[in-house]
């Protein structure tokens, strides 16, 4: 932004040199023609008009004819500069008013004010005609839609999650005071104490790790990495968790690897996601899938269970979402934001043949 700064200012400086040098070229050439119009006026057209400006030279001197001239030049020389000065006030006005208008808004960006509704310091499509000033214009109101977005949903986020954060604490405190005052055995409200610290824990990982993810400084490293293995490297994480609920896992790979550059830690995070909420609704199978079609590549997680209700599928994505025997609602929604960060799609469906169909778009 800085570079792109500079290179305007460097050029607005250029066109109000050029305009300033190109009004005083034609300022002093507009002297120039009235002054030989007004040479020419006074010399004479006839032998008689030279027999009287002979006699007027021998009578007041040479020397007042061009002391007349030359008043009549310095007085056009001065009325071009003053109208030269003017012109180049108006111009420069003209330029810099747009200038002011973007450093105003930039301003009220620094301050935290990303809303547009007051319309008189949004930057409009087109300041002043200069290209380089029209794309800082649009650059600086899609940055504040941007931040208007990002900080309405972070605000909605922390109170979801203050909430979520709410509930474990408070049963955790109840039992604890239960144990304190003798109403519960110790065994049992321990237990119950231990199972919403793991949810409690569990929760904060979940928020803090879509918390990095929507970080707008936080920088990821990309790579070629192969899917196909990453899949199963996810699958077989949680083979020890599906074989306790005797859930089975089956593939549909191609022969051939398929590679596709990402963040090869966050599309894991992704499928682990995708493959733990599989598992939780799945009767006995679930199926992975990776296909490379024409510019896409398509991941596919299947299972068998019940399917999504038809009242949630509409909004499962969102955070804080749960549908039956939903753990925090978070899941779901990081593995949204992760596809997003590889300008990929996801999408969810019930299939025809019973259970949910989650499949993952990416560019090739």
């Amino acid at each position: 932004m800085e570079a792109k700064d500079r290179k305007v200012k460097t050029k607005l400086r250029r066109r109000i040199l050029a305009a300033f040098s190109t009004v005083l070229f034609f300022s002093f050439l507009l002297v120039g023609v009235v002054f030989n119009f007004t040479i020419r006026m006074r010399l004479p057209q006839s032998e008689l008009e030279y027999a009287i400006l002979a006699g007027q030279a021998a009578q007041y001197g040479a020397s007042n004819f061009a002391g007349s001239a030359v008043h009549v030049l310095f007085v056009l020389v001065g009325i071009m500069f003053v109208v030269a000065m003017v012109v180049t006030y108006f111009l420069s006005n003209s330029i810099t008013r747009p200038i002011e208008q973007l450093g105003d808004f930039a301003a009220q960006l620094g301050r935290g004010e990303f809303a547009l509704d007051d319309h008189d310091h949004e930057p409009k499509d087109e300041v002043c005609g200069i290209k380089e000033l029209d794309e800082l214009s649009l650059a600086l109101g899609k940055s504040a839609r941007q931040l208007a977005l990002y900080d309405r949903e972070q605000k909605t986020f922390f109170q979801n999650a203050s909430h979520e954060l709410r509930t474990p604490l408070m049963t955790i405190k109840c039992y604890a005071e239960g144990i304190s005052f003798g109403l519960m055995e110790p065994k049992d409200a321990s237990e119950t104490i231990l199972m919403e610290t793991d949810r409690l824990s569990d929760l904060v990982t979940d928020l803090l790790y879509i918390s990095k993810i929507d970080n707008i400084t936080t920088a990821f490293t990309t790579g070629q990495s192969d899917l196909t293995a990453l899949i199963r490297s996810c699958a077989e994480r949680q083979r020890a968790v599906a074989a306790k609920r005797q859930i089975a896992f089956e593939f549909d790979f191609g022969e051939n690897a398929i590679t596709c550059e990402c963040i090869s830690e966050l599309l894991s995070r992704a499928m682990d996601n995708l493959t733990s909420n599989a598992i939780r609704y799945a009767r006995s199978k679930i199926l992975f899938s990776c296909h490379k079609l024409d510019n896409r590549i398509e991941l596919r997680v299947t299972d068998d269970g019940a399917g999504i209700d038809p009242e949630v599928l509409p909004h499962i994505f969102e955070r804080f979402i749960k549908g039956k025997d939903g753990n925090h609602g978070i899941g779901l929604a990081i593995v949204k934001s992760i596809v997003q960060q590889h300008d990929g799609q996801i999408t969810a469906e019930n299939s025809q043949n019973g259970g949910a169909v989650f499949t993952i778009t990416l560019p090739t």
